[in-house]
């Protein structure tokens, strides 16, 4: 994509790839979310021309997939503003996008796994706020059964870790367990 208040992508209308968007009828964008408004705008601009067609994206259809309660653009040295700004909602576009919300958790649903369904709709609470809130510190209060809170980073890696020294060659013990980190300093640290 060119760095510009109009971009395109670069693609000329005689590439493989033209010859590719001039055919297909629908484009999935996974992840969505993180994408810059900027990336829709000049997709949009960039289909008209090898499908000469000048309605929203050709003509073609877009799937955007993805929850905006996970991560926006990531905007070097910006404020939370230019986060929101650089956000799809954000663009032009969005006033013609139709929403579609998703209402159960299939991969719970299929393995009928009451724990995972109590489990995903406790997250959903945290994702629509309805958690209550402390009113000294201002952070949520989980409930008593969605984790095992640990007082230090050793307590964690002991708690999601147990004898690593004689199971760390075991692929399935491993693989059923993570400790997932915001940053990469602390990732580096508990590492």
């Amino acid at each position: 994509m060119q760095s510009n208040e109009t971009p395109t992508c670069n693609v000329s209308k005689n590439s493989a790839m033209a010859k590719v968007l001039q055919q297909c009828k629908l484009i999935v964008w996974d992840e969505c979310t993180m994408a810059h408004k900027k990336s829709l705008e000049a997709l949009d601009r960039t289909l008209k021309d090898p499908r000469s067609n000048n309605n929203r994206f050709g003509g073609a259809m877009i799937f955007l997939a993805g929850d905006f309660r996970q991560t926006l653009p990531v905007i070097p040295r910006s404020t939370p503003a230019d986060e929101l700004n650089a956000c799809l909602k954000s663009s032009s576009l969005w006033k013609h996008v139709k929403v579609l919300h998703l209402g159960k958790n299939m991969r719970v649903e299929l393995q009928n796994d009451q724990s995972g369904n109590i489990f995903s709709k406790q997250l959903i609470d945290i994702g629509n706020g309805t958690l209550p809130i402390d009113m000294l510190t201002g952070c949520i209060n989980f409930p008593q059964s969605f984790c095992q809170l640990t007082r230090s980073k050793d307590e964690l890696i002991q708690k999601v870790f147990p004898d690593v020294s004689q199971n760390y060659r075991n692929h399935d013990w491993l693989s059923e367990r993570a400790i997932l980190a915001a940053k990469n300093i602390d990732v580096n640290e508990l590492n």
